[in-house]
């Protein structure tokens, strides 16, 4: 059952996320099976919550309830921190790896609250709004993976939070249309106004101009995220350090091929190749052994804050602030 559910997970990192496939396999074997089993989870809800299996419809939309299946996701997540017998693959990896690393509940559970933003359409007026929205989806998974990591002082897990807000910045200007088409838009509102663009037109070809000027400032706004990530990474092992500031390098280049491309960002969707992917992540390797040297600077403070920061900073180290 156990090598039964890495092979569950590996399939699925490979068919849902080519980018962060490639960087997982620089982790040191244990920390790189959490990950990937967490990851498994992750994908799991995603498509539960879109009646999806990887990406693929699997349940026509007439017959499925997204708030139910929503409903039953945080029962069998509060029953996996119970510890009850998990029968879904996806399920018993995230029990596994929850456990085994006193993943915190509030993180699981607060991932899950981003799916139910997108249930129950909910609308980002400003940068903040979109921001939260990141946060839920993919900064708390930065922080349930710097967990697996072993990292539990709040100034590093803010610097894994910015790496995944970071990455769904990128991933949010790069599949635009896409989500379009599924009825979501997660630019901010103002700022599409701001170039004329109304929000239930933004996946229009007539509007691919000044989208994609839109879309350079959204990528713009993620660098001082990615720039913080790479500043944590000091604060991880050598060989997490290294798979992380691959998998850093590799988001950002994306979004970077993103706005270079301009209005034709979107006739295709965009990758790094083979031999990019090979360069950044020798790159990365650099970055992890020249983050050996020196201390972390303190986090920018115009930065985005993460709900619960503050506390958990005021309470490390108190054995009564354990979760």
């Amino acid at each position: 059952m156990s090598e039964g559910l890495l092979d569950h997970a590996t399939e699925t990192i490979k068919v849902g996320s080519k980018s962060f496939a490639a960087a997982a396999k620089l982790f040191e074997p244990s920390v790189r099976r959490s990950v990937l089993m967490l990851y498994a989870w992750c994908r799991h809800c995603d498509d539960v919550v879109d009646g999806q299996e990887l990406g693929s419809s699997t349940v026509a939309p007439s017959h499925h309830d997204a708030v139910r299946e929503l409903a039953t996701l945080r029962e069998q997540t509060a029953r996996a921190y119970a510890g009850d017998a998990m029968p879904d693959p996806a399920f018993a990896a995230f029990q596994e790896v929850a456990l085994r690393h006193a993943i915190a509940p509030r993180f699981a559970f607060d991932h899950l609250a981003g799916f139910a933003m997108d249930v129950e359409g909910a609308r980002y007026e400003t940068i903040e709004d979109t921001l939260r929205y990141c946060y839920h989806v993919a900064g708390v998974v930065g922080l349930m993976m710097a967990s697996i990591m072993g990292a539990k002082d709040p100034a590093v897990l803010d610097r894994a939070c910015d790496l995944g807000l970071a990455f769904q910045l990128t991933n949010i200007a790069r599949d635009i249309v896409d989500d379009a088409r599924n009825g979501r838009c997660y630019l901010p509102a103002e700022w599409l106004r701001e170039a004329g663009i109304p929000v239930e037109e933004v996946g229009l070809p007539r509007h691919r101009v000044p989208l994609a000027k839109v879309v350079a400032r959204l990528v713009d706004y993620a660098e001082p995220y990615y720039d913080s990530a790479a500043i944590g990474i000091r604060a991880l092992p050598l060989r997490s350090s290294w798979a992380i500031a691959t998998a850093r390098n590799v988001y950002r280049q994306i979004g970077i091929e993103v706005k270079g491309r301009g209005p034709r960002a979107w006739d295709e969707r965009v990758g790094t190749s083979k031999a990019m992917k090979l360069w950044l992540l020798a790159k990365g390797g650099v970055s992890a052994l020249g983050s050996r040297v020196g201390g972390m600077a303190p986090r920018p403070a115009h930065l985005w804050q993460r709900p619960g920061a503050a506390f958990e900073a005021h309470h490390h180290g108190s054995p009564a602030a354990a979760v």
